[in-house]
């Protein structure tokens, strides 16, 4: 089989369920594993590279207004690697290219390849994907093992977890500049990780947030995970942060427990990274109770 994967988690997906011989086209911004480096892309980004995180707010909500992603396709590649699946999604309007444009681009290729499309909003639905490109790429077995595996970490950490009375209030914040709290699947993550999330909502999309939404809440514990940054891409708006009113009198500022972390690598992500994630954050959050993460970087004490 042939597959082009048209999102990052999806290309993480393929390659977990061990099918990265037979992928054969990526996007732009498919990085892992390091492997798929090397393979032919079909997306290009119509936002520039050196653009600012509230430039990159502008132009996300202004090309919204007239068209629904901001990726656009390289149909000639495309219709050059003859791909028997395409994997895309239609979850999230900025992240991948446009669900109807891959659908048409589908019934222009030779054969009409099957497009699977896929919208995970909470962590179990996450695990169906797993299940459905192991399905439509012939291996459900192999997914049902990589699923049990990711499972076996997650409780790990909840079993340490679940017995915790002092949870501390938890803020993750997916964007800075202007602030969005987190949604969908990150604030189960926070939950199983021994914290209460003040903003986002289980199964909910981030949003942007007042900051007096951050002071009332008051967290002791903030984690920056933004949509599409590394870490030390983060950083770099941490003035902008601590320039917000009342920041120095937040609890989690006083005790010194704000951390960044790699969203662009993890939270982001909807793929078996996640469960990095949950590492990450139990650790960040109960530090004496949790070890390091055994396969990621731990989060950033800033």
């Amino acid at each position: 089989m042939r597959i082009v994967s048209l999102l990052p988690s999806a290309t993480e997906i393929v390659c977990a369920l061990n099918l990265g011989d037979q992928l054969v086209g990526v996007t732009h911004e498919c990085d892992y594993p390091p492997s798929v480096r090397q393979l032919p892309k079909v997306t290009r980004t119509l936002i520039p590279h050196d653009a600012t995180s509230r430039a990159i707010d502008v132009a996300v909500r202004e090309k919204l207004k007239t068209q629904r992603a901001l990726y656009t396709l390289d149909m000639p590649m495309l219709a050059q690697l003859q791909p028997d699946l395409i994997v895309t999604q239609a979850l999230c309007d900025v992240c991948a290219v446009d669900e109807a444009e891959v659908q048409a681009a589908a019934c222009g290729l030779p054969g009409r390849p099957p497009v699977l499309n896929l919208e995970p909003t909470t962590l179990d639905e996450v695990f169906d994907c797993l299940r459905k490109v192991g399905e439509a790429a012939g291996v459900p077995n192999q997914a049902g093992e990589v699923i049990a595996a990711l499972h076996a970490r997650i409780a790990a950490v909840v079993n340490r977890t679940r017995a915790i009375t002092n949870r501390p209030r938890v803020i993750l914040l997916e964007w800075i500049d202007p602030p969005f709290s987190c949604g969908h699947w990150s604030p189960e993550l926070v939950e199983m990780a021994g914290g209460v999330e003040m903003i986002g909502r289980p199964g909910e999309r981030s949003r942007t947030i007042a900051w007096d939404e951050v002071v009332r809440a008051d967290p002791e514990i903030l984690i920056i995970a933004c949509c599409g940054f590394d870490a030390t891409r983060t950083q770099q708006d941490l003035p902008i942060l601590r320039a917000n009113p009342g920041y120095e009198r937040l609890a989690c500022v006083r005790s010194r427990r704000v951390f960044v972390t790699d969203g662009n690598a993890y939270f982001s992500r909807p793929g078996p990274r996640l469960v990095d994630s949950l590492e990450i954050l139990a650790h960040a959050i109960h530090p004496q109770l949790i070890p390091p993460p055994p396969k990621a970087e731990a989060a950033q004490s800033v």
